[in-house]
């Protein structure tokens, strides 16, 4: 399968839901919008939020209506990032078995481009990526299975990502993949001599070199 583009929200376009529509997420009852996307494992979340003159309430996870849409999963660790300013791309990263992780990834201020793509050797989808605006406006959360490597650009300074992991941060099992890669045509919203990166997000392989980790289950 040739690597190509996926889904794609233009970031500089920013969205106008202030408050997320009302959308029955499963036999529960419970409000949450649900959208599987190009690749149908990767799956966009969209909590309610009620808000008055005090402010806003919004239960922003549910362990029986997350399992409901993608499967039991076990989260353990809570992360949170902060980046002062726009143009700071973090990845791509995953985590290698036995310590490969399940993403569950919102903003709880600015806003970024969130990038998933799959490096699940076999998928028909290999190689391919799917790309959301998450933002604390439009109160998005992206659900990013093991077999993906993760990650995102700011678009606001004083970005904060919240995100919810199913495997402890393991040094020793911690690898990525190029973000610049042109293999995954990702089309970042800041020129890649200009992004903000760490040095080791610079040194990451490219696809083609990248030494395989996760098999598709249509292939195991």
């Amino acid at each position: 399968m040739r690597p190509g583009r996926a889904d794609r929200v233009a970031p500089s376009v920013r969205p106008r839901l202030l408050r997320p529509e009302r959308a029955e997420s499963s036999a529960l009852g419970i409000d949450m919008k649900q959208e599987r996307l190009s690749i149908p494992d990767v799956v966009l979340f969209t909590p309610m939020r009620d808000g008055d003159a005090r402010g806003f309430f919004s239960e922003t996870f549910r362990q029986d209506v997350f399992d409901a849409a993608v499967g039991p999963s076990t989260f353990v660790q809570d992360n949170h990032s902060y980046s002062s300013e726009a143009g700071v791309i973090r990845g791509l990263h995953f985590q290698r078995p036995p310590s490969a992780q399940g993403k569950l990834v919102r903003v709880v201020r600015g806003a970024v481009l969130d990038v998933a793509v799959d490096i699940r050797l076999g998928s028909p989808t290999y190689g391919r990526h799917v790309a959301q605006v998450l933002s604390a406006e439009n109160w998005r959360q992206l659900w990013i299975p093991v077999g993906f490597a993760h990650g995102y650009c700011t678009l606001e300074p004083a970005t904060e990502v919240i995100y919810k992991v199913t495997a402890y941060y393991s040094p020793a099992d911690e690898r990525g993949l190029a973000f610049d890669d042109p293999a995954l045509a990702i089309d970042w919203p800041v020129a890649p001599e200009k992004a903000r990166l760490s040095d080791k997000d610079r040194r990451h392989p490219k696809l083609a070199e990248l030494q395989p980790c996760f098999r598709s289950a249509e292939t195991a």
